[in-house]
């Protein structure tokens, strides 16, 4: 049975979250304090599988817990709970490290659905990276300076490791496994996120953008990642191409 830690410091948006994550077959625990919750998240007495955050908070914001997670190379999955006009807020959380939001007022039902669509996204990730050194080698992905060893969960750009988020990996080898194809935003976020709708597409420009700054040589005039217009994106075979 999956965990799921919802921190919020409204009672009843606590009580409300965790009902619909109960029916659906969650175990759930709750937190409406900041620092407590990052305590709780960072400790080796408490096992979570997804969090679900609230950005409000006392003491200390989502954005400093998401933050700081990230920092120490926490890779628990975050689901933020945004104000509906915090758009700076929503695409910094995205920047530093969330997985996805979701704005209040919101539908529990649809928030246990992103949870679950998180979950599917990062289990793959987490599965082969318990695989062992000596287990059946999975491919390795190429292109250019760039490659991607899928045993190790690796990427190298020009020989030098880059550390990745299990999103951006996610992303990354869709589009190594597409080379030089057109791939809309719907479609990154389809398999990405798991959205058949324009819902993620914000996302996936932010995660592009991310993904850029770590492989790029000057992420401002990308040889790699490529804007498609009025498409997407694609993963460049010809540096030259405009």
């Amino acid at each position: 049975m999956k965990t799921v830690f919802v921190v919020d410091d409204e009672e009843s948006i606590r009580t409300l979250v965790a009902y619909n994550f109960e029916r659906a077959g969650f175990e759930v625990k709750t937190e409406s304090n900041g620092k407590i919750a990052l305590d709780r998240l960072m400790s080796e007495d408490e096992h979570f599988d997804l969090v679900v955050l609230d950005i409000m908070l006392p003491d200390m914001d989502g954005l400093e817990i998401c933050k700081h997670l990230r920092s120490n190379r926490n890779d628990i999955p975050i689901i933020l709970l945004t104000a509906r006009d915090d758009e700076i807020d929503r695409i910094l959380g995205l920047e530093i490290g969330a997985d996805d939001y979701v704005t209040k007022p919101f539908s529990p039902r649809e928030l246990v659905a992103r949870a679950k669509s998180t979950l599917r996204r990062v289990e793959p990730f987490q599965d082969e990276e318990k695989r062992s050194i000596n287990s059946t080698a999975l491919p390795v992905l190429r292109c250019r300076d760039i490659t991607m060893d899928l045993t190790r969960h690796e990427v190298l750009v020009k020989n030098v490791p880059v550390e990745l988020t299990p999103r951006e990996f996610e992303l990354l080898k869709y589009m190594l496994e597409h080379v030089d194809q057109a791939l809309s935003r719907d479609r990154l976020s389809n398999h990405v996120w798991g959205y058949d709708d324009v819902t993620g597409t914000r996302i996936v420009d932010v995660h592009v953008s991310h993904l850029r700054d770590k492989i790029e040589p000057d992420p401002k005039k990308p040889q790699y990642i490529k804007t498609v217009r009025g498409v997407g994106y694609k993963l460049s075979l010809n540096p030259d191409e405009r």
